[in-house]
């Protein structure tokens, strides 16, 4: 045992036993090219075993961000793996990429393995969703960087796309319609309004506050992990000629539907073309947040967008019907500012 290295703060053991821990839930997110396995230096992916003519790799990074917070006050950490993994390979799948591989990063003050093992399930929880293969990571133990029982996570991804089925958003055309796919809740944005709002307005976590969820309460509500819309939106893909998609993140609609368009381009958005979930009404009145401004930072119960040719929504909206997703019609593309009506 590294004596002098725990008395600095840093357990190797429980380090140890969090690998232990982990390698079944990491086992369980192989996938066709799929190599090596967890505690190797490198994680490894067999791109020829896909029989791609012309690949695109699209990488993509990102966190959580103050959602972490949420988790650390409910003391509930098997969900936020699958918040990582969500936004690093939605942001990918906006350029028609499907995701092979993740690997996280989990920094802490004290290594505390079943908490890091809550992490890692939702990690994985969130590739077998994404159909991509949990390949490495890596747990830093940082004593005196992080509060007792707090930590980060950031992930990373990489998917393929064939050259020629690239999306880029150059084929949106004015006219196109713009179908909204539902989202699960908040998803990993806007939290730190979220929780001044809740600071502000002196909301408890632990409550049940019955407009919101009569089962759940506050805190968990907002837990609700960030949907994944991988598998969904490949089939739509596969099937139909898709001009862009957008990821509804951080900056909502105004910052997000507008990258995947031309210069002058804009969008026209119906509202009550579907619904906005409660969330979004009760953080809006206990906020007094002006209702416009909530789409400039939530995602308003639309979490991701696909630009494509009127002929082919009904298709479409079909097609993830049959994943179990509501799809709707929000709006258009067409020439001038961005508008929501």
């Amino acid at each position: 045992m590294a004596q002098h290295y725990e008395a600095a703060g840093v357990n190797l053991e429980a380090g140890y036993e969090v690998v232990s821990r982990i390698k079944s839930h990491v086992r369980s997110t192989e996938r066709k090219g799929s190599m090596g396995n967890i505690g190797s230096f490198g994680g490894m992916f067999d791109l020829a075993s896909l029989n791609i003519k012309e690949p695109i790799l699209v990488s993509g990074t990102d966190g959580v961000g103050t959602k972490l917070k949420i988790a650390f006050a409910m003391d509930k950490h098997d969900t936020i793996g699958i918040d990582a993994v969500a936004m690093c390979v939605n942001d990918v799948l906006a350029q028609g990429a499907e995701p092979l591989i993740f690997l996280d990063y989990i920094a802490t003050g004290h290594n505390i393995p079943a908490q890091i093992e809550a992490i890692v399930s939702g990690v994985a929880e969130g590739c077998r969703q994404a159909g991509c293969a949990l390949v490495g990571g890596e747990t830093a133990e940082m004593p005196g960087m992080y509060s007792g029982g707090e930590y980060d996570i950031a992930g990373y991804t990489t998917g393929v796309v064939e050259k020629a089925r690239l999306i880029d958003g150059t084929k949106v055309k004015v006219g196109d319609v713009l179908l909204g796919i539902s989202s699960s809740g908040v998803h990993s944005n806007g939290y730190s309004l979220v929780r001044k709002i809740v600071a502000d307005a002196g909301l408890d976590l632990h409550k049940i506050y019955p407009e919101l969820d009569a089962t759940k309460p506050l805190g968990e509500v907002l837990l609700t992990p960030t949907k994944i819309y991988v598998k969904q939106v490949l089939d739509v893909i596969r099937h139909l000629d898709v001009h862009g998609v957008a990821h509804i993140t951080g900056g909502g609609f105004d910052e997000n539907i507008p990258r995947i368009f031309q210069p002058g381009q804009g969008f026209c958005i119906q509202e009550g073309t579907w619904e906005i979930l409660p969330v979004f009404r009760f953080l809006e009145a206990k906020g007094n947040v002006p209702h416009r401004e909530m789409f400039n930072i939530f995602n308003m119960g639309i979490g991701m967008v696909l630009a494509l040719d009127p002929s082919e929504a009904e298709e479409a909206i079909r097609i993830l019907a049959s994943h179990g997703e509501k799809a709707q019609i929000i709006g258009s593309v067409h020439e001038g500012d961005n508008e929501i009506v």
